[in-house]
C-alpha cells in the first residue's frame, strides 16, 4: 500500500514539487503540471500528455526535448479539469498549435474535449490524441471502444517525435493517431493497488492468481485466471495482443514492444518476462525495434505488468527511434538544448459585486451557506462513495466529491462576502467544484451548477419557479456534455427525477421546501434502482456485470446532495 504521504489531498501537489526539483534540468511548474524547462522555437507543435496522477512515469516524466511538450497532473486517477488542461497547454504552446494526448477515460474526453473548444475559440489550433490500446475492453459495453493503457507511450513518442523533427500541424496529428491505430496491449494484476490515506486496496485477486484484463487506475481484471509460469504468462499477453491485431497489419514485419510494469513488480521479473514474450514475438516473424521494459505507466503500487506492441511502418519507426531525452526515458543522440524563461502565471481577474441589490447578496449567503452544508456531508460520505465506486470503477468518486465541494464552498464564501447574489455565488462554485474535483464528476458537477446559476439570475431573492427552471436547465447540460440518458447508470438517473418532481410540484403551486423534499425522496429510490442497472457508459463499463446489485455512486452523492438541501431550506 501507498506509506509515505501527508495530507492525502495534498499528494500530487507535493509529489510533483519533489519531481521539479529533482529534473529541474527537463521541467518547469506551471499551476497543476509541468512544461519543458529548455526553450522551444516558435512555430513548432505542442504536445501535451495528461491525465490522473498515480501513473508515474506517465506522464509528467516524458516531457522534454523529443517527446511531450508539457503535462497535465489530475488527482489521483481523477482528470484534470478543463481549466487545468487549458492552462497547461497556453503555457507550452508556440504558435504552432497544441495536441491533446490522454488515454481513452470519460473524464479525460469531457475536460481535454472542452479545454481543446477553448483554445480553437482564441484561434489556437488544438486536436485530441484519445489512446485506445486496451483488447481487454475491446467490444465490452455499448460503444465498444477501448481503453488507454501503456499504449500511451508510444502515442506520445511518436507525436513528440514527429513535432520535434517539424511536421505541421496535421501530419503531427495524423501520424500520431496513425501509430494509435496500430497498438495494441493488455495487462494481468497480482494485487490491487491503494489510494494515499486509504487502508484497503481498490480490488483483491485471489491468492495464486491473477486477475486479466486490468485497467490502469485501480479498476480490477474481467477475469480471474491461475497465475502460471512465465512462458504461460507470455502465452497469455501475447496471443491476447496478437488476437487483437489491427486490420492492415502485416502478420510479420517490425513491431515495438513494451513490457510494462505497473508499480510493485520487480525489474528482473519484467526483464524474464520478456525473454518467452519475445521468443513468441519473433518465432511468429516480427522484428522488434527498440524494446523498452520497465515501469512505464503504474498505478501507483498494484502488482502487475502489460505488453503492449505497435505494428510499425517505415514512418513510425523512424519517429520511435528518434532522439528524446526526459526523466523518464532517453532515446538515441542527446539533444542541444538551451533554458527557456521562467514561466509566469497570468492573474485571474478579481469579480466587483458592489453593485448587487441587499436581498440578491443576502440570497448569495444563503446559497454559500448551502454549499458549506453539501460540503461537510461529503466529507462524512467520502469513505462510502469510495467503496460503492471501487466495486467496478477507480474508488476515488469520494475523494473527488470532498475536493469538489470543499473547493466549491470556499468559493462560494469569498463570492458571497463580496456581495454576490445567488447565480453568481452559485456559478462560483461551480468553476471551482470542475477546477479542484477533476475527473468525470468535476466537470459534470460543474457545468450542473452553472447551467443551475444561470437560471437564479442575480436580480433579487430566486422564486421556487427559478429554482424548477434551474434543476431541469442542469439536466439538459448534463445531457449535452456527457451523451448519457436514463437508464445508462450514472447520475442522471438520480438527477432526472429531481428535476421532474420540482416541476410537477412546484408548477401545482407547492413551496420550495415541500417540493424539494419530495424530489429528494424521489432521488434517493432513484439511486437505489441504480442496483439493476449495468453500466454503458464511463470507466465501469468494461466492468458491468461486477456493478450489478450496487448502486451508482454518482446517483448516490447526487441523492445525498439533493437531501441536503432538502434539509436546509
Amino acid at each position: 500500500m501507498t506509506k509515505i504521504f501527508g495530507d492525502p489531498a495534498a499528494f500530487v501537489d507535493e509529489s510533483v514539487a519533489g519531481f521539479v526539483d529533482l529534473y529541474s534540468h527537463y521541467v518547469q511548474p506551471v499551476p497543476h503540471g509541468v512544461i519543458r524547462s529548455t526553450a522551444t522555437p516558435e512555430g513548432k507543435v505542442a504536445v501535451i500528455a495528461g491525465g490522473g496522477s498515480g501513473h508515474y512515469p506517465a506522464f509528467a516524466g516524458y516531457v522534454g526535448p523529443g517527446l511531450a511538450d508539457g503535462a497535465v497532473c489530475g488527482n489521483v486517477f481523477a482528470s484534470p479539469s478543463t481549466r487545468w488542461v487549458y492552462d497547461v497547454a497556453k503555457a507550452a504552446h508556440r504558435g504552432g498549435g497544441v495536441v491533446l494526448g490522454f488515454g481513452n477515460y470519460a473524464g479525460d474526453i469531457l475536460n481535454f474535449g472542452l479545454a481543446a473548444e477553448r483554445l480553437r475559440a482564441e484561434g489556437i489550433r488544438a486536436e485530441l490524441l484519445v489512446v485506445t490500446d486496451d483488447v481487454a475492453s475491446e467490444g465490452q459495453g455499448a460503444n465498444g471502444q477501448r481503453r488507454g493503457i501503456a499504449g500511451d507511450v508510444i502515442a506520445f513518442k511518436i507525436a513528440g517525435a514527429a513535432a520535434e523533427a517539424g511536421y505541421d500541424f496535421d501530419d503531427v496529428v495524423r501520424a500520431a493517431r496513425h501509430a494509435n491505430d496500430l497498438t495494441r496491449s493488455m495487462g494481468i494484476a497480482f494485487a490491487g493497488c491503494t489510494l494515499p490515506g486509504e487502508s484497503e486496496p481498490l480490488f483483491t485477486v485471489t491468492p495464486g492468481h491473477m486477475g486479466v484484463g486490468l485497467g490502469i487506475h485501480g479498476e480490477p481484471g474481467i477475469s480471474e485466471e491461475p497465475i502460471g509460469t512465465p512462458t504461460e504468462i507470455a502465452d497469455l499477453l501475447v496471443d491476447k495482443v496478437l488476437a487483437g491485431k489491427p486490420d492492415g497489419a502485416p502478420e510479420g514485419g517490425k513491431i515495438a514492444v513494451l513490457v510494462n510494469g505497473l508499480g510493485s513488480t520487480k525489474y528482473e521479473e519484467l526483464f524474464l518476462l520478456y525473454v518467452p514474450i519475445a521468443t513468441r514475438l519473433r518465432a511468429a516473424g516480427y522484428e522488434i525495434v527498440a524494446p523498452q521494459v520497465g515501469e512505464l505507466v503504474t498505478s501507483l503500487d498494484m502488482a502487475g505488468c502489460s505488453l503492449t506492441v505497435t505494428w510499425l511502418d517505415s514512418e513510425l519507426e523512424t519517429l520511435w527511434t528518434a532522439p528524446a531525452q526526459c526523466p523518464a526515458l532517453s532515446v538515441g543522440a542527446t539533444i542541444e538544448t538551451t533554458p527557456a524563461p521562467t514561466y509566469e502565471a497570468p492573474q485571474d481577474e478579481v469579480a466587483d459585486y458592489s453593485g448587487t441589490p441587499a436581498e440578491a447578496a443576502q440570497a448569495g449567503q444563503q446559497i454559500a451557506g448551502l454549499i458549506e452544508a453539501v460540503r461537510d456531508v461529503l466529507k462524512d460520505a467520502e469513505a462510502e462513495l469510495g467503496r460503492i465506486d471501487a466495486i467496478a470503477g477507480d474508488g476515488d468518486h469520494g475523494t473527488g466529491m470532498v475536493n469538489g465541494s470543499v473547493a466549491a464552498a470556499q468559493a462560494a464564501r469569498q463570492a458571497a462576502d463580496a456581495g454576490a447574489g445567488a447565480g453568481s455565488t452559485l456559478s462560483a462554485a461551480g468553476g471551482a467544484w470542475a477546477d479542484r474535483a477533476g475527473g468525470t464528476s468535476g466537470v459534470i458537477w460543474g457545468v450542473l451548477l452553472h447551467a443551475f446559476a444561470e437560471q437564479l439570475g442575480d436580480e433579487g431573492k430566486p422564486t421556487p419557479e427559478q429554482v424548477a427552471a434551474g434543476a431541469s436547465a442542469s439536466v439538459e447540460a448534463v445531457q449535452r456534455l456527457a451523451g448519457a440518458r436514463v437508464g445508462n447508470k450514472t447520475m442522471l438517473d438520480a438527477q432526472v427525477p429531481v428535476a421532474q418532481t420540482l416541476a410537477e410540484r412546484i408548477g401545482a403551486g407547492e413551496d420550495l421546501k415541500s417540493a424539494f423534499t419530495t424530489a429528494a425522496q424521489a432521488a434517493t429510490q432513484a439511486a437505489e434502482a441504480t442496483k439493476d442497472l449495468r453500466p454503458q457508459i464511463g470507466r465501469a463499463r468494461p466492468l458491468a456485470e461486477r456493478s450489478l446489485g450496487h448502486p451508482d455512486a454518482g446517483a448516490v452523492s447526487l441523492a445525498l446532495v439533493t437531501r441536503t438541501v432538502a434539509d436546509e431550506l
